[in-house]
């Protein structure tokens, strides 16, 4: 697709919206993962089999422009923080608590891309997008709060004496990638203006195999690739391909063709679809106060991410 090309609206929003809810639901699948494999080991799995996919998407266009400093930079940014890092968190994350409390905390990242944006961007922030980023807090704060019996696999992965103690730091975890998913979001709108979906997809995918293998190789020297069930590997391919390619090609072929204040309105879809993935494939269940959460984290989503009048004529225009 041409770099000046664009989709049809309703096109753009079908990818930003289908791209959100694979986020959730891998966002939530990635808790058995995180049961049987190492989280390095399973970044480095899931980079390696996402770039064996995206091979030929490697290849510059040649209507695409030479990469420069400052793109490469941001293609590093991109990647350490929207990829590694942010995989590095969430799995651990997700590990230590439930998906439905992921799935609130993950709430908050339309919120948190308000506050970058008014941090380095120097944009404006509206007051109910203020008002949206408290309602995040806030959800945040009733999810770290409820005490909800953990699933088998998360059981499994702690001790039984701290791992109500640990809850805390999955939910902190996650925490942490929610801002790294937010500086993806923020990095990514500068990159679409210069490269295609497809390069961005491949090269980012590229550099966070680089930084994954020095950990991976080390600890696929130990790990007994034997002992996983054939399940397993094929939830890992869906994995990988969902959080590699598939979810960062639909999320930067809409952005090019919807103003970032309405694209942020799709990320409601992230949570909804992980907390629904953890009720009916995990087997979690919603308490009362994480249903509270949950709708407070959802107002705060709505009162950060609904572009104002003004937006959506530009975005009309």
């Amino acid at each position: 697709m041409p770099l000046s090309s664009s989709l049809p609206r309703p096109l753009a929003y079908a990818c930003l919206g289908l791209s959100m809810a694979l986020v959730g639901s891998y966002v939530a699948l990635s808790k058995p993962l995180a049961a049987v494999f190492p989280v390095l080991l399973l970044a480095w799995l899931r980079f390696g089999i996402g770039g064996v996919a995206m091979l030929h998407w490697l290849r510059k266009p040649a209507d695409e422009p030479p990469l420069n400093g400052r793109m490469r930079g941001l293609l590093f940014l991109e990647s350490f923080l929207g990829n590694f890092l942010f995989t590095l968190c969430m799995i651990s994350g997700v590990k230590l608590t439930t998906a439905v409390s992921a799935g609130v905390i993950m709430a908050a990242i339309p919120a948190a891309v308000a506050l970058l944006s008014w941090l380095f961007l120097r944009e404006r922030v509206a007051p109910r997008v203020w008002a949206g980023v408290v309602c995040a807090v806030l959800g945040i704060a009733l999810v770290s709060l409820s005490k909800q019996e953990l699933t088998p696999h998360a059981a499994s992965a702690l001790d039984s004496s701290d791992s109500g103690d640990l809850r805390w730091l999955g939910n902190l975890l996650l925490v942490g990638a929610v801002l790294c998913e937010a500086s993806y979001a923020v990095i990514g709108k500068a990159l679409t203006g210069q490269l295609s979906p497809r390069r961005i997809t491949a090269l980012i995918n590229l550099w966070g195999f680089a930084l994954s293998t020095p950990f991976g190789l080390w600890l696929a020297w130990r790990f007994d690739f034997g002992s996983v069930a054939p399940g397993m590997w094929a939830l890992l391919v869906f994995y990988a391909l969902a959080a590699c390619m598939w979810t960062v090609w639909l999320w930067m072929t809409g952005l090019k063709s919807v103003p970032a204040a309405q694209a942020g309105v799709f990320t409601v879809l992230l949570p909804v679809s992980a907390a629904a993935v953890g009720v009916l494939a995990l087997g979690e269940r919603l308490s009362l106060l994480q249903l509270l959460a949950y709708g407070v984290a959802l107002a705060g989503v709505l009162l950060a991410t609904l572009p104002s009048r003004p937006a959506w004529r530009v975005g009309r225009r």
